[in-house]
């Protein structure tokens, strides 16, 4: 993006086939960029293809569907599948999940992450290889090998090229080779600007830089918590809802990194304590003002486009917004408009 580069939006699309149809119209009219769907109680893939085919222009992608959960060639024809379908408009968002989950939810084999979803990508790219350019498949590596493919296990070349593939990041580490493999980031929601700028863009840079690559080749897409209101008691739920989510995540191990950051490790540690013992209403009790508005973007409906503009100008080039539940839908249109007015002076 340039000085002027406009600010992608994009939404989380639901879970519920049913619905999926005539939601993602809805967010199409709206004037989206991309809807999103995650892996939690349902399978994030088949939701896009009720998207895709109800749509013509809006992006669609998971964000995330879980890599080690599943293998580089399932994953591989999946995203070949609903690119072919989407004409293009695919992205392959993937995450790591944590240990536990792997091994004793998706009973799956859990080893240095970092390397592991390096090859992973690694192994995408060389399946895809194969059927788009028809060349042998011959990938073996530390986690994974793939060297069998015959033609009638092999699809049909594509127009479309390869899917984007984004990877969830939040560690240097995986920053780091994010930026050297994959076309965009995915940042989690319980990021504060301070982590983008001092720890995530300078890892992602290292990564970029070790493949040769411009960061106007890459895309940073990134959930924000919105606390606004079209009266003071939405405003307040809005404030409410937002506190008990940070302090859900606030309490996870694995984020205390970002609070570290800002010298508020304490409140991990009593956040972590308050969680093994089932405290959820108290935890939200200890997100305090400044706490809440370092995460999320807090401000006046009237305010909320210029505060969200600033949140991401020369970060992020992709924005989930989470608006508050029961926000109406012509305030929200109203704050788009705002927002796609106003330049973005990025990194790109």
């Amino acid at each position: 993006m340039g000085s002027s580069a406009r600010l992608s939006i994009d939404r989380g699309i639901p879970s519920d086939l049913s619905v999926v149809p005539a939601r993602a119209r809805e967010i199409e009219r709206q004037g989206y960029d991309g809807c999103w769907t995650g892996e939690l109680a349902h399978d994030p893939f088949l939701p896009l293809l009720l998207a895709a085919e109800h749509t013509t222009r809006l992006q669609v992608g998971t964000s995330i569907a879980v890599a080690f959960a599943r293998n580089p060639m399932i994953v591989a024809n999946l995203g070949w599948d609903l690119n072919a379908y989407a004409q293009g408009r695919f992205i392959l968002g993937l995450g790591t999940q944590v240990q536990a989950h792997i091994e004793k939810r998706f009973g799956m084999p859990w080893s240095r992450p970092v390397a592991r979803m390096r090859e992973f990508v690694a192994a995408l790219q060389a399946i895809w290889t194969t059927w788009q350019d028809g060349t042998r498949l011959s990938f073996e590596g530390e986690f994974y090998t793939h060297t069998l493919m015959t033609p009638m296990f092999t699809p049909e070349p594509q127009p479309h090229g390869t899917p984007k593939v984004f990877i969830a990041a939040v560690g240097e580490a995986m920053t780091t080779m994010t930026g050297s493999v994959a076309d965009g980031l995915i940042a989690h929601a319980f990021t504060t600007r301070r982590y983008l700028d001092e720890v995530t863009t300078p890892a992602l840079q290292i990564g970029l830089a070790e493949a040769g690559r411009a960061r106007s080749e890459f895309e940073l897409s990134c959930p924000v918590f919105v606390v606004t209101g079209e009266n003071e008691q939405q405003f307040e739920a809005s404030a409410a809802a937002s506190r008990k989510q940070l302090a859900f995540y606030g309490s996870t191990p694995a984020y205390r990194k970002v609070l570290d950051l800002h010298g508020w490790g304490d409140l991990h540690t009593e956040l972590h304590r308050l969680s093994r013992l089932g405290e959820w209403d108290t935890m939200a009790t200890l997100v305090d003002d400044e706490v809440l508005n370092t995460f999320a973007v807090v401000a006046e409906l009237s305010s909320v486009a210029d505060a969200l503009v600033r949140r991401c100008a020369g970060a992020i080039d992709r924005v989930l917004p989470g608006f508050p539940p029961g926000m109406s839908e012509e305030a929200i249109a109203t704050v788009l408009d705002d927002v796609r007015k106003a330049p973005v002076g990025s990194a790109r």
